[in-house]
């Protein structure tokens, strides 16, 4: 089968894949000329397009001179590995984006050590040529040195280099002369990624890469031919290469092709190309689809194993089920297992109580994804602070350790090193780039929780930071905790202006007046270290001399948005925070203040 390309792109966050995959749409003949087309085509959910990262990886193809060029679009966050790890599986080369001014960064080192362990061909793509401060003579030299470092063959390592500007749509194999179009990128990939090698007369069988629920359609079962050709209403066997006791048949009833972002019914799949199959309800991902029942399934790759874990429980505050649809534990219950059966990287037991659920993944931003679309989805509950997962290895206690890197301003790095200090971080490298300065660590996972709102103020805002999962090594040690305390609610009521504007001289707020609080509640910060019961309900007495409308006067400091990552970063051991579709709340485990001054260790325990 010579006509079919199938091609993963992979990069660092924000360094241009989606846009990419939108200008090869563009000019692969998949819109019309006259269509309007929304940027980032290809970030369905909501979440991505608000955040401007690829969460779950998706199916598309372009055509170019006859050939279809099947794309699957990757996440880039090193949280969301699992996804990037089986696709890979799917594809016979990758695309890999580099922008033009960062270079390769944490996560290109990650993805791009999956490809070449796969033996995968990859075409460079220097992206963003048209950005001010682009080095482009530099750039691609550092992709090489990273793909010698990464032990690359004299194949990968004669990997043709492409640049161009996604956005604008044009290519290049020459950085001093810029592109028209994304022809140069096409022909590279025609040329250079070889055609699937499938035998199209051996007997069907499928490795199931990716999964998903339609509401109409059950489930869908996203993967590459390997062998063989399948048709609609065929009976195939289900085998799994991890687990022996898997064995049945099932009925192929649906078969779809990718065409462009569309899924068009097809009669017949043949081997090589990038197929969907429904009519299987319990197949998952790593699965083989069998023509014959005797056929030995296809390995695969495991998942690496969650770095983090947070507890999952039933939402018990005095506002509990006022604006969530699911508020029991038995909805939470089977969202998180049916979540676990979707995203390899997760797993999800049953926690100390029935109300509880221990949830571990891939990092902080993993499961900060996962809590915010359980919210939109009208889930009510209470999330624990994350902890790094240990573990024993050879006796030794060991614990993650993930490599940060750091783009900061040149005056701000003495202020930098002497917080990565206080966490434990072993500097690797140092550089300039620029006016700025990159900075490496190898830092413990629990180090870095809730520091990225310290870096951004020990940096004035102009810090950027992304980190990736290293390796376990031996416990570093103690870890000094957050520097505040927190302004705890006295009571329940309605916050009132009197009472906020006498707590705010003890720390920051973070409630305005008119909102509800009930006792317990976490409502500001105290940046003495203590905390500190205050009653932001208490009213002004009222008497002859004094009335009511003397409140306007008082002037209260602006308090920032309390967003989920927010909470999360700023939660104690013995806090929660309470996440609602309209609200995020951060409380005290233990809600009664006597009860809370008896008890001095943390409720939640890993």
């Amino acid at each position: 089968m010579t006509d079919i390309r199938n091609i993963a792109i992979i990069a660092h966050v924000d360094h241009g894949k989606t846009s990419l995959v939108n200008a090869l749409l563009k000019q692969g003949g998949i819109f019309r000329e006259n269509q309007e087309v929304q940027d980032r085509v290809m970030d369905s959910n909501a979440l991505e397009r608000e955040r401007g990262i690829t969460i779950l990886s998706k199916n598309c193809s372009a055509y170019y001179n006859g050939t279809k060029i099947n794309i699957v679009d990757t996440p880039g966050h090193a949280d969301f590995g699992g996804e990037v790890e089986r696709v890979l599986k799917m594809v016979d080369g990758v695309l890999l984006v580099v922008d033009a001014f960062e270079g390769p960064m944490p996560q290109t080192r990650f993805v791009l050590e999956k490809a070449l362990a796969l033996n995968l061909k990859v075409i460079i793509v220097i992206n963003k040529i048209d950005r001010p401060d682009a080095r482009l003579d530099v750039v691609a030299d550092e992709v090489l040195e990273l793909m010698l470092d990464l032990n690359a063959n004299d194949e990968q390592l004669d990997s043709p280099i492409i640049y161009c500007s996604a956005r604008n749509g044009v290519a290049s194999t020459d950085y001093r002369k810029p592109g028209t179009d994304m022809k140069p990128l096409f022909e590279a990939i025609i040329n250079h990624i070889d055609p699937p090698n499938m035998d199209v007369n051996a007997p069907f069988q499928m490795l199931i890469s990716s999964t998903e629920h339609n509401d109409y359609l059950g489930k869908l079962a996203v993967g590459k031919i390997e062998s063989g050709k399948i048709k609609l209403n065929q009976t195939i066997y289900i085998t799994n290469y991890f687990d022996e006791t898997k064995h049945y048949a099932g009925k192929v009833v649906n078969i779809f092709s990718f065409n462009g972002l569309k899924r068009d019914p097809i009669e017949e799949g043949t081997a090589g190309d990038i197929i969907c199959i429904a009519g299987i309800p319990d197949i998952t991902i790593g699965d083989t689809a069998s023509e014959t029942a005797d056929m030995l399934p296809i390995e695969f790759v495991k998942i690496s194993e969650p770095s983090v874990e947070m507890t999952f429980m039933v939402n018990d505050s005095p506002f509990a089920g006022k604006e969530g649809k699911y508020v029991t534990s038995r909805h939470l219950k089977d969202r998180l297992y049916k979540e676990a059966v979707k995203d390899l990287s997760l797993q999800v037991e049953d926690g100390v109580t029935a109300d509880q659920f221990k949830v571990r993944g891939r990092g902080e931003m993993h499961l900060s994804i996962l809590i915010e679309n359980m919210r939109r989805d009208g889930y009510e509950f209470q999330v624990s602070r994350p902890r790094a997962l240990f573990k024993t290895i050879d006796g030794v206690r060991c614990e993650p350790i993930d490599k940060v890197v750091l783009d900061v301003p040149e005056d701000s790095v003495g202020t930098v090193m002497q917080s990565m200090g206080v966490k434990r971080g072993e500097l690797l490298d140092m550089s300039p780039i620029g006016s700025r300065m990159r900075l490496q660590f190898l830092v413990p996972s629990r180090g870095l929780f809730g520091y990225k709102s310290q870096m951004l103020t020990d940096t004035r805002g102009e810090g950027v930071m992304s980190s990736v999962f290293y390796d376990y090594e031996p416990y570093k040690g103690e870890i000094a905790g957050r520097n505040f305390g927190s302004l705890i609610s006295y009571e329940t009521g309605e916050a009132v202006t009197y009472g906020l504007f006498n707590a705010q001289g003890r720390g920051r707020l973070l409630i305005r007046p008119g909102e509800m609080v009930y006792m317990g509640q976490v409502v500001g910060a105290n940046p003495k270290g203590d905390d500190i019961v205050v009653n932001v309900c208490k009213k002004k007495q009222l008497t002859n001399t004094r009335s009511s409308s003397s409140d306007e006067a008082l002037k209260l400091i602006p308090i920032q948005e309390i967003t989920l990552e927010a909470a999360l970063e700023f939660i104690a051991d013995d806090e929660l925070v309470e996440v609602t579709p309209k609200s995020i709340r951060i409380r005290k485990a233990i809600l009664d203040h006597q009860l809370r001054a008896k008890s001095k260790k943390p409720v939640v325990e890993g």
